[in-house]
């Protein structure tokens, strides 16, 4: 599949998607594993919780999740990736509260139903900047109100305060997009499609952070 962005590191090629948790295990020096867990036991996720995961990739994540549901929660991931369907698929076997939707999530798309929670993981800042506000305006659509969303990203910084190992790492694997995105106010931006109540928690020497971002009415 051709690239619809060809600057962006969000889309993987099929070799790249299909050993995608690896290659974020090395890239991260082996971190990733252990915050992604912390991150998703921080969305304190309630038994009978209805989740969309936005991007979601391989299904590591989905399956985590899962493990803090009741028989009455499910699951929604989206991802356009077939390569990254057939591993979701695989490993999300065994759970019957989880499915999967292959649809772009940078274009605007109606589903059925709203959610309690909306995860996106390493995704946004994958795209052009008003690429990211399409993806808002369906976080917004999908999300019911006094529900939460759930970034996890790229922290704000600056590059060049970087310790040199990080500098070399993030400047070899990300895209301009990512270089951007590190710059831009989050919280700002959320407040603009009717988010607030803001908690942060950071990773990886506070370059990685889970942003949470309440919907209000």
């Amino acid at each position: 599949m051709d690239k619809v962005y060809p600057d962006s590191g969000v889309e993987l090629n099929p070799s790249t998607a299909k050993h995608y948790d690896r290659v974020m295990n090395i890239a991260s020096l082996g971190l990733y594993r252990g915050f992604i867990h912390r991150a998703i036991k921080e969305m304190d996720i309630q038994h009978e919780d209805k989740i969309l995961d936005l991007g979601c990739g391989t299904g590591r994540n989905a399956c985590i999740m899962a493990k803090y549901l009741g028989d009455d929660g499910k699951i929604t991931g989206m991802d356009i990736s077939s390569v990254m369907e057939t591993q979701f698929r695989k490993k999300c076997a065994k759970h019957q509260n989880i499915k999967f939707i292959r649809q772009r999530i940078d274009v605007p798309f109606s589903l059925s139903e709203q959610f309690d929670k909306i995860f996106i993981s390493f995704v946004t800042h994958g795209f052009p900047h008003e690429v990211r506000q399409t993806v808002l305006e369906n976080i917004s659509n999908h999300l019911k109100p006094n529900s939460a969303l759930f970034m996890l990203d790229y922290a704000e910084f600056d590059m060049n305060e970087m310790p040199p190992l990080y500098h070399f790492i993030f400047k070899s694997i990300e895209c301009k997009y990512a270089f951007d995105f590190i710059k831009r106010d989050w919280k700002k931006i959320l407040a603009n499609y009717n988010f607030a109540g803001f908690e942060e928690v950071f990773f990886v020497r506070s370059y990685v952070r889970l942003l949470k971002a309440q919907k209000i009415e």
